[in-house]
């Protein structure tokens, strides 16, 4: 593992996101959304999944396209992301939703035609930051088994929502699946194996080994009821309006709301009866050889702050290594817009 500062870091994926064609605007809201999975703890959504954006552009065989807004009203949108980067759609996507909702009260936004649409906590903190309540649903190719099956039939399908409180903001934010696309990835780049039960090789023959479980099936999170998840935001997907059965990496579809809280009732006795309820869910009983009681988003805000007052996070060197291979190979030609 290989220290970086924070600030080196982000100039490395920012370089690197330039070279892949994203414009300075673009290529900070793909940075800020990596460097915060690192700082989160979550190293295969960082500078692992920076890695995953350079080589997925390089493998393309279309140039991307404008965003499109497709249908519009007061409040609802349908973007057409135009094989753009999902970090960019998903960013605007929720961006929209947001001005929508402070103006009307409420705000929904879906958009298709993108890919790697990263950590869905991400824009429920966008959300929560306005002062309002976000859900989120999207879905993709098919990878991960129903319960019951080693056949993919819905994505990883993230789930997320967002309330905002007098203090931190509680975010869920949860897939489907029992292991994460960038996760197996990150593994295969360190030559380690998924746990057991994870995954399935294309033939139906469970496999810890991460290039077979990319290739098959990750198994579903849950059982019958995450089963039961995955099928029902496959369903948003579609109505997002994404394929039946989207192409491999191509083609990630997201749904986005936003609430004014205003919209349904008083927004400062909400934010005081969410804060009051956290409060008394941190301070439930511990069990024996538990861990104090945590409300969803608290390990996440927890290990920013103590990355951000460190100033560095850590680096597998596999990891570095390639991004800083893939930056001198993509500095060195010419790019098209991303």
């Amino acid at each position: 593992m290989i220290t970086l500062s924070i600030d080196e870091a982000s100039r490395l994926v920012r370089e690197l996101m330039r070279a892949c064609g994203h414009n300075e605007d673009d290529a900070a809201i793909v940075t800020d959304h990596l460097i915060d999975a690192e700082l989160r703890g979550l190293s295969y959504a960082g500078l692992s999944r920076a890695v995953s954006v350079a080589e997925k552009i390089s493998a393309s065989p279309e140039d991307p396209s404008p965003l499109q807004i497709e249908r519009h009203a007061s409040i609802s949108a349908v973007i057409n992301g135009g094989n753009q980067t999902g970090y960019v759609v998903g960013y605007r996507t929720t961006q929209w939703a947001i001005e929508a909702a402070i103006e009307h009260g409420i705000g929904i936004a879906s958009c298709f035609n993108t890919w790697m649409t990263g950590m869905f906590s991400y824009y429920m903190e966008m959300m929560t930051k306005a002062g309002l309540v976000g859900m989120a649903f999207g879905s993709s190719d098919w990878r991960v088994a129903p319960f019951g099956s080693s056949e993919g039939r819905f994505g990883t399908n993230p789930l997320a929502f967002g309330f905002p409180t007098q203090d931190d903001p509680v975010i869920y934010d949860a897939a489907v699946s029992s292991t994460m696309v960038s996760d197996a990835v990150m593994h295969q780049r360190l030559g380690t194996e998924l746990a057991q039960g994870r995954a399935f090789a294309a033939d139906g023959t469970p496999t810890t080994d991460p290039v077979s479980a990319l290739q098959g099936a990750f198994s579903v999170w849950g059982g019958h009821r995450g089963s039961g998840l995955g099928i029902v935001v496959q369903l948003f997907g579609l109505l997002a309006g994404g394929a039946v059965r989207p192409p491999a990496h191509k083609d990630c579809s997201m749904i986005v709301m936003a609430i004014k809280p205003s919209l349904v009732g008083n927004a400062e006795s909400f934010l005081a009866k969410a804060s009051h309820y956290a409060a008394a869910v941190r301070g439930a009983r511990v069990l024996p050889g538990h861990e104090a009681i945590r409300v969803p988003y608290d390990r996440s805000l927890a290990n920013r702050r103590r990355h951000q007052a460190q100033g560095c996070v850590t680096v597998a060197d596999e990891v570095l290594s390639e991004l800083r291979r893939l930056l001198a190979q993509r500095s060195g030609s010419a790019s098209g817009p991303a």
